[in-house]
């Protein structure tokens, strides 16, 4: 065994909770010093490492797997930052300044060991000196599994944001759930999605720091009744059928070489009696568990599939389950004993990620007037000034709403609630604009069709501070279409915050040779102030510079190509257009539209309309995971699969064209796509995508946008420039207007040949064997339905595919265009996003 001569200061496995209760006083010397960081030299990590591996993971350098070294490396690597993060909580408690907590069902972290290197400048020591040990850190960095704890964009934005908020140095605990199994591991069979559990942590999570002895206790059922206190006043007590207990689990989040360390905490469901004994001595194995197991389905994964009651209550039990955890933990947990509860709105900020968290809204309540016994207007002057909601969809079915039945099971006391907030507030209402009935029934937290249910989105906006939505036009359309009653009764609660991405994870760590030629070119200071891209501008004219352009460009396709190949067996040219469409399929993304263009581009040349030496040649990456039961979701997935195959093992098409669909894309591979992308499909239905942040990671790694006028694509195209951005589609109003008429998708059909000629493909088994049952379903939905208007669309979106074809033949002109997107995308860092939320939301300015 390698022995490990260097003494330092011993550092806790377990880093101290945010507010730990009061220890006995210490007397060894030792205990008296912070947590103290391990030496920053070679030779001083070599021992760290060598320590970790040894005592840590019980083993031999030479004895080890590459495992047992990334576990070492990982736990290493942490105790770099745990010094810091003592640090930030200590003075957190000191100053009590007043902070964020980020309620959010989901975070999509991507792998943290390259995040927490770079936060820490440890990079080169960590290569140098696993270099002496034979070891190279690309290997080890490959061996991280990421955290499946998202979906796409609202997880990831989750993380952007609480990454940017530790860089700026602003207070902030994230919350939410720590799924066992995430959202699903994808695979294909035959072409057809087929979701497989994604086991994250079965090789162990060395970034996590669990504290089983904070847990808390999270009730459910039940029934209400009126009973008297020690007082002689008459309050509502529930008592509750069934609980659980809410283990957490917390994270560090670094902010960038600021000394910030925040914490994000995750929630992990247990069962109060987990093992009965007596029963399993009985040989009844199932049942002795049975409380364990239900249990633990509440953190099992994310989303379950909910087309079922029983998938509908899980649901229900998740959101509630984390958010009164969390409330609790920062009521009980990180205030001080004596804490006036009146200033808990100078104290914190819950910002609402959606609509999954706003069952807290009744739980501050509860605990306000029910546990701390506020009077009832006083809490809820209280409630309304801690939350702020962000909205983050324009689709009516994506506003969550839960049915009175359901709720008064699982959560009678909240449902209570809720009904008396909804009486004061229409009392409000009423008010203001007398007895207008058909006003009232539109605003009414309760909804009496088709169901009686309650309205998730309209508590939110009645109990929220704020309401945001997430790019200019997403948060007008918000303002004038989905909310409007509640922004003439509130005028000055509705404003924007346009989403952002943090430059850490997707410029510097996703393209390190873009990033080496950025600062070359106009120094450091970038990566916190991204608004020096602008520096870059004189530079697109600059034929050296547009070469070195195109080059990491060409390196980044090449990088690709191997991972791609190692991953799945396929590759990439780095001399094809890299056209590429990643985010989660749903129909009004329109992947259907994508789809519809490559069919036409493939017709066109097996029927020798065009000589296939005449085009562009183009690899078309799809990536995408589909809803378990949403099924036309799951029909499209395998519609491009098969016209994948198909273009793809066709010889006339002498590998002009290639469509590659990868599965199981998260953050660890879009970090080798976003870089290599030529052009970026944005190409929603105006009026449907709340913003996107694919569309501006793309932008920032110097890919060309061909969209439509929606979300933060109508910022992102006025930051570049018309001349560097391919417009198409319908505006907004248009869409309403063609709604308003009568949307008849098969007249498109009739009306445009090439698209006939597609459809017609599609519908003939051509990509099926010539079985033509096989995808009926997508056709029959285009022709009769689309809801969407992907007919409507397609004339105007293979024009602008055209145009992207004559713009790419220009090697310069492009090359120019990409250098001007990555310059004049500044804007859109999570950093600017974090300011906004500060000055228009939050007033949580940095602390130290």
């Amino acid at each position: 065994m390698t022995v490990v001569t260097e003494t330092s200061t011993p550092v806790s496995e377990t880093a101290p909770d945010a507010t730990p209760s009061a220890p006995p006083a210490p007397t060894h010397p030792l205990a008296l010093a912070t947590v103290t960081a391990p030496p920053t030299s070679v030779d001083g990590f070599v021992r760290e490492f060598l320590r970790e591996l040894n005592f840590g993971q019980g083993v031999s350098l030479q004895a080890s797997t590459v495992n047992d070294q990334y576990l070492a490396l990982a736990r290493t690597v942490r105790h770099y930052l745990m010094a810091r993060w003592s640090e930030t909580l200590r003075r957190q408690r000191e100053t009590q300044s007043k902070g964020v907590a980020y309620l959010s069902a989901e975070y999509l972290l991507g792998r943290q060991l390259g995040n927490a290197l770079l936060a820490t400048d440890l990079t080169e020591i960590v290569a140098d000196g696993l270099s002496q040990c034979g070891i190279e850190l690309a290997d080890l960095r490959a061996q991280e599994v990421e955290p499946g704890l998202g979906n796409g964009g609202l997880g990831r934005l989750a993380a952007c944001f609480i990454d940017s908020l530790a860089t700026m140095s602003v207070p902030c605990i994230g919350y939410g759930i720590r799924y066992e199994y995430g959202i699903f591991r994808q695979t294909f069979v035959e072409g057809r999605q087929v979701e497989q559990p994604d086991s994250w942590l079965a090789l162990g999570a060395p970034w996590e720091f669990p504290h089983p002895e904070n847990a808390r206790r999270i009730s459910f059922g039940g029934s209400v009744a009126d009973h008297t206190d020690d007082d002689g006043v008459v309050r509502r007590r529930w008592t509750p059928a069934w609980d659980v207990n809410a283990l957490p689990y917390n994270y560090m989040v670094p902010g960038y070489r600021n000394g910030r360390v925040n914490t994000l905490r995750l929630w992990r469901a247990q069962a109060t009696d987990a093992f009965d004994l007596k029963i399993f001595n009985s040989g009844d194995y199932e049942e002795a568990v049975r409380a364990q197991t239900f249990a633990e389905n509440i953190s099992k994964v994310l989303y379950p599939e909910d087309s079922t009651p029983q998938g509908k209550e899980l649901r229900l039990q998740q959101q509630y389950f984390f958010v009164a955890a969390s409330i609790g933990d920062f009521i009980d947990q990180q205030l001080p004993e004596d804490f006036d509860l009146a200033q808990l709105p100078e104290r914190i900020i819950f910002q609402l990620n959606d609509t999954h968290p706003v069952i807290g809204v009744p739980e501050l309540m509860r605990v306000l007037v029910d546990e701390k016994r506020l009077e009832w207007g006083a809490a809820w002057e209280i409630t309304k000034k801690c939350f702020a909601y962000t909205c983050h969809t324009l689709l009516p079915e994506a506003l969550e709403v839960w049915s009175v039945d359901l709720l008064g099971r699982l959560l009678p006391r909240h449902l209570e609630i809720i009904y008396r907030i909804n009486e004061e507030f229409l009392a409000e209402v009423r008010e203001r604009f007398g007895d207008d009935e058909l006003r009232i029934r539109r605003m009414s937290i309760i909804a009496e069709h088709p169901e009686r249910s309650v309205r998730m989105a309209y508590l939110a906006t009645v109990a929220g501070a704020k309401v945001n939505g997430v790019a200019e036009l997403h948060s007008q359309l918000l303002r004038d279409k989905v909310l409007p009653d509640f922004h003439e009764f509130y005028p000055g609660k509705f404003t924007n915050v346009t989403n952002g991405i943090t430059p850490r994870r997707f410029v510097r760590l996703a393209n390190p040779s873009l990033s080496e030629l950025i600062t070359d070119t106009i120094g450091v200071g970038w990566l916190t102030d991204l608004e020096r891209l602008r520096g870059l501008e004189p530079f697109a004219e600059d034929e050296e510079f547009r070469a070195r352009f195109r080059a990491v460009k060409a390196g980044n396709k090449r990088r690709l190509d191997a991972v791609l190949r190692e991953r799945d067996g396929v590759g990439v040219h780095d001399d094809h257009l890299l056209d590429v469409m990643v985010k989660r399929l749903h129909e009004y993304k329109r992947q259907s539209l994508k789809l519809l263009h490559i069919v036409t581009t493939y017709d066109k040349i097996v029927s020798g309309e065009v000589d296939v030496a005449d085009v562009t040649p183009r690899t078309v990456i799809f990536g995408a995971k589909a809803a378990p039961g949403y099924k036309m979701a799951k029909e499209i997935i395998h519609l491009i699969n098969a016209v994948g195959e198909t273009v793809n093992n066709d010889p006339r098409v002498q590998d002009r064209l290639k469509v590659i669909f990868p599965p199981n894309y998260n953050v660890t591979l879009a970090e080798k796509v976003i870089p290599a992308a030529d052009l970026s499909e944005q190409i929603s239905l105006a009026g449907k995508e709340a913003s996107g942040t694919g569309n501006m990671k793309f932008a920032l790694n110097g890919a060309l946008t061909i969209g439509t006028d929606d979300g933060a694509n109508v910022e992102i195209r006025q930051l570049v420039g018309d001349d560097n951005f391919f417009l198409f589609g319908m505006l907004e109003p248009e869409v309403e207007d063609l709604q308003t008429r009568g949307y008849v998708p098969s007249s498109f059909y009739e009306a445009d040949a090439d698209l006939r000629r597609a459809i017609d493909l599609i519908a003939s088994g051509a990509f099926s064997g010539g079985d033509r049952a096989t995808f009926e379903p997508v056709v029959s939905n285009l022709l009769y339905e689309d809801r969407f208007m992907v007919l409507a669309d397609y004339a105007a979106y293979i024009e602008a595919q055209a145009a992207v074809d004559a713009a790419y033949a220009d090697t310069e002109r492009w090359t120019r265009a990409a250098i001007l997107n990555v310059a004049r995308s500044g804007f859109f860092s999570s950093d600017r996003s974090m300011r906004d939320y500060i000055d228009r939301i939050w007033a949580t300015p940095p602390s130290f």
